[in-house]
């Protein structure tokens, strides 16, 4: 990056969790409930679908940890030191958009425009206190690819039924994965199992 983007320049917004989910990150863009979820989202200025969308897997690993106020269970976040491959749906979108999605992650009022540093593989903090990292993890096409996650240390814990259910769709729609085979990339994440087997994750298809 060349200075921090504009409101209107296009970024990818690497999601590796819920919005791996087209009609999840809806929600943060033009309103709504999420199936399953507990919280209804405001939607952010500019409510236009995203460009593009490209799946991708990237060095890391998906870890379970917390507790989620809208799904119950613990939540995902993305361990880019950890060994192995996490699965992730890029979405072309304007850093406006990317800014609201924060926004609303924090739980705070939309309308303000995020400041990030500008060197790959650096994060800096938001107004979250669970993902507190917005991490640039390079470029695609010439964009700046942005994801969020916490790099303090966690304590890995089982998700709720409703969040692998969400994650279970976005698999399908970005990598056109059955369940079981879905099920197996999941259980490679720390805090899946023992609380989820197999076969379980397999009974939630969508």
């Amino acid at each position: 990056m060349n200075g921090t983007p504009a409101r209107d320049d296009l970024v990818w917004y690497v999601a590796y969790a819920s919005n791996l989910s087209a009609g999840r990150l809806r929600c943060y863009l033009q309103g709504g409930r999420p199936p399953g979820a507990r919280r209804t989202y405001e939607g952010g200025r500019d409510p236009s679908p995203p460009t593009r969308d490209v799946a991708l897997a990237l060095p890391g690993r998906l870890v379970f940890a917390g507790r989620s106020r809208v799904w119950g269970g613990a939540m995902a976040f993305y361990d880019a030191s950890a060994e192995g491959k996490i699965l992730a749906r890029g979405y072309l979108i304007t850093f406006g958009q990317l800014s609201d999605l924060v926004s609303q992650e924090a739980r705070q009022p939309v309308g303000h425009d995020l400041a990030p540093i500008q060197h790959a593989g650096r994060s800096w903090p938001t107004p979250s206190s669970v993902y507190e990292a917005l991490v640039h993890l390079g470029h695609r096409d010439s964009q700046p690819m942005f994801c969020l996650t916490s790099q303090r240390p966690l304590e890995p814990a089982p998700p709720s039924a409703a969040y692998l259910r969400v994650i279970l769709v976005g698999l399908r729609e970005a990598f056109g994965w059955t369940t079981p085979e879905s099920a197996d990339y999941l259980l490679e994440a720390r805090g899946v199992s023992p609380r989820w087997s197999r076969a379980r994750i397999s009974a939630l298809t969508p």
